[in-house]
């Protein structure tokens, strides 16, 4: 972990140029009064905000994270005396070897056995090596290979990836001004903490965030009810990209600080979402598609009858043999 601090607007803005600059970014759409296109699901005095992460060249908002770590990463580390490891089941993995690309740098990425073979197959082929280790083992595999002179990259739960994910929130904010409920997908919480800790530092505090996790993968719900930062020893979701085993303690810190609360969905209502956005000409995983399930299935705990509601579409890498398994109809 980076740091203990909570990131400043300061620290934003000035990572939202590095991530600007790297052409591993794009600033994506934010599509408006997208209640037109779900009348039958949502209600039309409701207006909805679509922004389609789903977009970016890596197919995720991961990209704007990783390019403000990588600017920041150790001088032994730039030069390639060190090697680099982190742990991914798939988007941050890939945006990760992009950027080890880009760098010529070496790089090791540990993976869960149950990750798909085509994310393993993306990862190889940007350089980077990949080593399979059972899900209960990531940690310690990790941490071997950091004891053993690695220098680690958090897949979430580093300030400065926090701080390019806060891009998203500063173009949130231009796109939509004065919105009044931000929902975002959250999985480790990096890009919830980013986009909360931009609209709140920007001054919109009666904007409503809540972050939106998997029923099977609750884990910053059971950290607010915790007030700590906790492990849940099995979780299973459909969206396997918002189901780590833990929270992480700094982005517990900046959703605790910046976030109103956490929303739970089912599987069955993401892969609803799923649908429903396909059918609308939309590429969503189910990773990227909890916080628009969160709109349909009605959970926001607030009246959003003439509200603007922002939902950050976060992800879009699923094939379609993926998809089709998913949407029966």
């Amino acid at each position: 972990m980076a740091s203990e601090e909570l990131v400043t607007l300061e620290r934003l803005q000035a990572a939202r140029k590095v991530v600007q600059q790297n052409p591993l970014f794009v600033r994506t759409p934010m599509l408006c009064h997208m209640q037109e296109h779900f009348r039958s699901m949502i209600n039309p005095s409701t207006d909805v905000y679509l922004k389609l992460e789903n977009t970016q060249i890596t197919g995720s908002f991961k990209s704007r994270g990783v390019v403000n770590q990588f600017a920041n990463i150790p001088d032994d580390v730039r030069s390639g005396e060190k090697m680099i490891v982190t742990c991914s089941a798939g988007n941050y993995g890939k945006s990760f070897s992009c950027m080890t690309k880009q760098l010529g740098l070496k790089a090791l990425v540990v993976m869960p056995e149950t990750a798909p073979v085509n994310r393993k197959q993306i990862i190889e082929s940007n350089g980077a090596t990949v080593e399979l280790t059972p899900t209960s083992n990531i940690q310690a595999t990790v941490e071997r290979h950091v004891k053993d002179g690695m220098h680690l990259l958090h897949s979430y739960d580093d300030v400065h990836l926090i701080a390019g994910h806060g891009s998203l929130g500063l173009e949130i904010l231009e796109d939509v001004p004065g919105p009044d409920i931000v929902l975002v997908c959250c999985g480790g919480g990096g890009v919830l903490s980013g986009v909360a800790a931009a609209i709140r530092l920007s001054g919109h505090t009666a904007c409503k965030i809540y972050g939106v996790e998997p029923e099977g993968a609750p884990t910053m719900y059971e950290s607010f009810k915790a007030g700590n930062a906790v492990a849940i020893p099995t979780v299973k979701s459909i969206a396997a990209g918002l189901a780590p085993p833990s929270a992480g303690k700094l982005t517990y810190k900046h959703c605790k600080s910046f976030v109103d609360d956490i929303i739970l969905v089912t599987d069955e209502e993401i892969i609803k979402a799923t649908s429903a956005l396909y059918h609308a000409g939309f590429v969503v995983e189910p990773s990227g598609a909890a916080a628009f399930a969160a709109l349909l299935a009605r959970k926001i705990p607030d009246d959003i009858t003439q509200k603007k509601v922002v939902v950050v579409l976060t992800g879009g890498n699923v094939t379609p043999q993926e998809l089709c398994n998913l949407i029966k109809d």
